[in-house]
């Protein structure tokens, strides 16, 4: 019996996908000067005394830091599921049996988002840490990676997950009706983490 969520693909057989090149995170850790100013500001002066007003800005700066690692490593994950989906489109231009699943005058067709359920759907490993859905939300928010200089500590702490699944909400539902998915038992690729 057919699942109905997933789009019907001519045959039998197995497709194969191109890899999905994962880069690592290539920014080091931020300066902790400029962190520390952003820290500064977010503490408030409440008498305490000036060492442990400097340790609570260590702590929040390292912190923050970490948030921006975060930010980071999602940044790049969704650099690089674009890319492979740019990748994947190209393979189903080039395979006559694909040709057609992603054209919208053909129905039901299948989204860009489809691929992201795809990996999902694959159980993909996101090294544990990485929401795929975030991820590309976050690629898809910022063209570059942004600089420390330009995130908030309010963006680093509370925005950049509901900013990140906004854009992707926002995506992936580009499509006016809900588009069949990619069934993950008929494609197969490769997962390659790039240093």
């Amino acid at each position: 019996m057919r699942d109905d969520r997933y789009i019907e693909i001519p045959g039998s057989g197995t497709h194969e996908l191109p890899p999905l090149l994962v880069h690592a995170a290539a920014e080091p850790l931020p300066d902790l000067d400029g962190v520390l100013v952003e820290a500064e500001e977010m503490l408030g002066e409440d008498g305490a005394s000036e060492a442990l007003l400097e340790q609570r800005r260590m702590d929040l700066a390292l912190q923050l830091a970490e948030q921006y690692k975060g930010l980071m490593s999602h940044w790049f994950w969704g650099d690089s599921v674009l890319e492979w989906i740019r990748q994947c489109e190209i393979t189903f231009e080039c395979e006559g049996a694909l040709r057609k699943l992603l054209h919208p005058d053909v129905w039901p067709h299948a989204s860009r988002a489809s691929f992201v359920t795809l990996l999902r759907e694959k159980g993909v490993p996101a090294n544990g840490v990485v929401a795929l859905e975030k991820a590309v939300g976050l690629r898809l928010t910022f063209r570059q990676p942004p600089p420390i200089d330009c995130c908030s500590s309010q963006f680093l702490f509370f925005l950049n997950s509901p900013v990140a699944d906004s854009a992707f909400q926002a995506w992936s539902h580009l499509v006016p009706r809900d588009a069949a998915l990619l069934p993950p038992d008929r494609f197969h690729f490769e997962v390659l983490e790039l240093n």
